[in-house]
């Protein structure tokens, strides 16, 4: 951020809203320290503070500091370290705001957790520091990973050919594999999108469903379609799939098949079986990427049935042009009570078969 963006360590009188220091603080054990911003532009100033300022509030809550907001000016009380992260996080955002982007709670985590990243990396400095990777595309614009697990994740679709992510929902996986995909084919390098996944129900039969093939299939393609919709014009949709230029197909049309020039993406995994990975796997054709994501906690196969994507971890990782990621209930984006869903559920596995608590 430009100088002329922010005016650090002024002194101003607090606004409307008026809190104590945090009890440690107030206690005397780190010597608390006062900070002020000052943003350019209000209208700004006022996205990145967030409805109601709460997205200040999320910052003080995370990083127990007390943050008031007032105008286009926000001052910063709390531990130096606390502060300056605050710093960093309220700088990242508003250079999001800059460029046009919207501001949710979820970015304001992403922020923070990329404001730790900056702060232990160079932690004396004001320029050259990093920031997440992030994904581009013609409709969505730019889109920033969250957290170190998502910035990984993009690190790993970048690099390597054939990319394995498992982790819970709400993480981002497919998200981002068909916001990635869809990146590589408007930049030309690669010619078509196969996005597939196993019509395997959850939990439950549905029995016939009548209509056509693709009316038959639509339901449980229907996720890979919203990501898809997120990225790309719906026209742009409608005529890459008329041309084969985009293929939303189960995994069951992909046997026989020699995939080139293509970013294919195969979703919820965990309910292929172990000849249906191989026979996935081996489709991979010249210029292609391929990208398999999956929960290994929510496999809907039949009881006694291997997971096929446990089971390409197992055999893969670690071998040349292979990348694996794995997400955490940590890393959830979706909501806080998601990850909080989560980990109760963790938790609970982790209790019964009798390891470790969190």
């Amino acid at each position: 951020m430009r100088p002329s963006d922010r005016a650090v360590l002024g002194s101003r009188p607090d606004a409307s809203r008026s809190r104590s220091l945090p009890a440690s603080l107030a206690a005397g054990d780190p010597q608390p320290s006062q900070l002020t911003l000052a943003f350019d532009d209000n209208r700004l100033a006022s996205l990145v503070f967030g409805h109601y300022d709460q997205n200040i509030a999320k910052i003080e809550r995370r990083l127990g500091i007390i943050a008031n907001a007032n105008g286009n000016h926000v001052t910063l009380r709390g531990a130096e370290e606390a502060c300056e992260h605050a710093r960093r996080v309220l700088e990242n955002l508003y250079a999001r705001a800059k460029l046009g982007q919207p501001i949710s709670l979820g970015d304001v985590d992403g922020a923070i957790q990329e404001g730790a990243l900056q702060g232990n990396l160079f932690p004396k400095e004001d320029s050259a520091r990093p920031s997440f990777e992030q994904v581009t595309t013609r409709k969505r614009g730019t889109v920033r990973a969250r957290n170190i697990a998502q910035d990984a994740y993009l690190t790993a679709l970048r690099r390597h050919e054939l990319v394995f992510a498992e982790g819970p929902a709400g993480t981002g996986k497919t998200w981002l594999a068909v916001g990635h995909a869809v990146s590589l084919l408007e930049q030309g390098i690669v010619e078509r999108l196969i996005l597939s996944r196993p019509a395997v129900e959850a939990g439950e039969r549905l029995g016939f469903l009548p209509g056509d093939m693709r009316e038959k299939v639509d339901p449980y393609l229907r996720p890979v379609y919203d990501a898809l919709n997120d990225f790309m014009d719906g026209r742009m949709i409608e005529r890459g799939m008329q041309t084969g230029m985009i293929e939303v197909a189960p995994l069951a049309f992909m046997r026989g098949r020699t995939l080139t020039s293509a970013a294919v993406l195969l979703d919820e995994a965990q309910n292929t079986s172990s000849m249906q990975m191989k026979m996935f796997l081996t489709r991979l054709g010249e210029g292609s990427r391929m990208i398999v994501t999956g929960d290994p906690t929510q496999t809907d196969l039949p009881p006694g049935q291997k997971s096929g994507l446990s089971e390409a971890i197992r055999l893969l990782t670690g071998l040349e042009g292979i990348g694996h990621v794995i997400f955490r209930d940590t890393d959830v984006v979706r909501h806080d009570l998601v990850r909080r869903i989560v980990s109760a559920y963790e938790a609970d596995t982790r209790k019964q078969a009798g390891g470790p608590g969190p």
